[in-house]
């Protein structure tokens, strides 16, 4: 799921250095998220951690459930900046498609796949937690529908017509609803599956390698 730095950074392990107390503790729980899962999450043990006093997770989150979301939140703005500049770059939508994955590849070696899915596996059970969560679920799913009506659009702009099934909606529901199975998946490890996804991710990619070809062509007249 990639509410997925420009700089190539990763969060978590691979985050810029931190320096003051708050981004310190969201970066010790971040780690503990990514390592231990939420139901062990322990504020003093984030504490020791950041190298902080635990009542200062207090004075600045508030409640453990605020902390973990704003945890989530500091990954995704990193990760909305890469994602940004990679659509704003040039390229058709394959080679985009095949960034994409490499995020994914980096996303879920970085901890932040398991980091996201935690705190979804905690919001089944935790009210609270779930009406912070969800509306970020939701606004991921709503940024992969306007990628791709974007991408539709422009297709069409081009001359190449998707058959009447295939709206934009349609697709961008099959893509999001894919990825969060094949992230669980990953994380639990089936591994039998990674080849069943690598290969529809690979069929994703001869598609769009295929819209881009006849794209390009319409567009020099051929």
């Amino acid at each position: 799921m990639s509410l997925r730095s420009s700089d190539g950074t990763q969060p978590g392990r691979d985050a810029p250095a931190v320096d003051n107390t708050r981004d310190k503790i969201l970066d010790a729980t971040f780690r503990r998220l990514a390592s231990e899962g939420y139901a062990a999450l322990s504020v003093r043990e984030i504490a020791k951690d950041a190298g902080v006093n635990h009542a200062l997770i207090n004075y600045h989150f508030g409640t453990k459930d605020q902390l973990v979301i704003e945890v989530l939140d500091a990954a995704n703005r990193r990760l909305l900046a890469r994602q940004g500049s990679m659509y704003a770059g040039p390229g058709g939508y394959a080679r985009k498609w095949a960034e994409a994955r490499r995020f994914y590849d980096s996303d879920l070696s970085s901890g932040f796949v398991r980091v996201q899915a935690e705190l979804w596996a905690a919001s089944f059970s935790n009210a609270d937690l779930r009406k912070k969560f969800l509306p970020r679920l939701l606004a991921w799913k709503q940024l992969v529908r306007d990628v791709v009506g974007e991408a539709v659009a422009a297709l069409e702009s081009s001359g190449v017509t998707l058959p009447a099934p295939f709206t934009a909606d349609v697709i961008a529901c099959w893509i999001s609803e894919f990825w969060l199975g094949m992230e669980f998946a990953d994380l639990l490890g089936v591994k039998q599956e990674r080849a069943q996804h690598r290969a529809a991710l690979d069929a994703v990619q001869a598609l769009l390698e295929s819209l881009d070809a006849r794209a390009a062509g319409r567009g020099d007249g051929r």
